[in-house]
């Protein structure tokens, strides 16, 4: 979910900065090699991408930090909303921290979501080249009905896998998928409107990378519940 940017820039369920890095690439090897670039990628063999992945798991760290963070607020804001030592109040917070949750969010972002989503701009990069509206609308249908319900699937088998509770993962499925998806639907398509629509064209990596953060607090959430 979320706006594959057919200008180079936004992002899938906002992960911006993964589609303006292929793009400025994949325009300096389109400027100085005219070979197919399918054919010239499978030459030089695959390469793992590294600074996407790293992106992804700061962004899946810092949503996960912040749904941590807020669970704690909700279960201690009595205490915290009379309490006027600052101190006493960040001591709370961090307290408790799920260290083992976190690495799980992060290690999702950096070995599955970020490769993952990476594989799929420089795919549909290569069938829908054009920057057209066509291609546009293309892209983010096929981000909706495609990559959706793909990203929600591995992210609860990962989490589940983590926990040894694969057995449990049919009623993951059952009880939190759809809503999930359907939440993905309401969140990306108009943050993508406004992002193509209302964001200069020099702030939209960043406006989605940021909205991308929220979305990660949501799953962290989700995956925890």
């Amino acid at each position: 979910m979320g706006y594959l940017g057919v200008a180079g820039n936004g992002g899938i369920w906002g992960m911006g900065p993964f589609h303006h890095n292929f793009r400025r690439r994949s325009n300096k090897k389109r400027e100085s090699k005219p070979s197919n670039s399918v054919d010239s990628a499978a030459a030089g063999g695959y390469q793992f991408p590294l600074q996407q992945a790293a992106t992804s798991s700061v962004l899946c760290l810092t949503g996960d930090t912040i749904a941590q963070l807020r669970h704690r607020w909700v279960r201690n804001k009595d205490t915290l909303a009379n309490s006027g030592d600052i101190k006493d109040i960040i001591t709370t917070l961090s307290s408790e921290h799920d260290y083992i949750r976190a690495l799980r969010m992060s290690s999702y972002g950096f070995l599955l979501y970020g490769p993952g989503s990476y594989a799929w701009y420089q795919l549909l990069d290569h069938f829908m080249p054009q920057k057209n509206f066509q291609n546009l609308t293309a892209k983010v249908v096929l981000n909706q009905v495609v990559l959706g319900p793909t990203v929600i699937g591995v992210i609860f088998a990962w989490n589940n896998l983590w926990l040894g509770k694969l057995s449990e993962l049919p009623d993951k499925y059952k009880n939190d998928a759809l809503p999930t998806l359907l939440t993905g639907f309401k969140f990306w398509i108009p943050v993508s409107i406004l992002n193509f629509g209302a964001v200069p064209l020099q702030a939209r990596v960043a406006f989605m990378s940021i909205s991308s953060i929220f979305w990660n607090f949501y799953l962290s959430s989700t995956m925890s519940r």
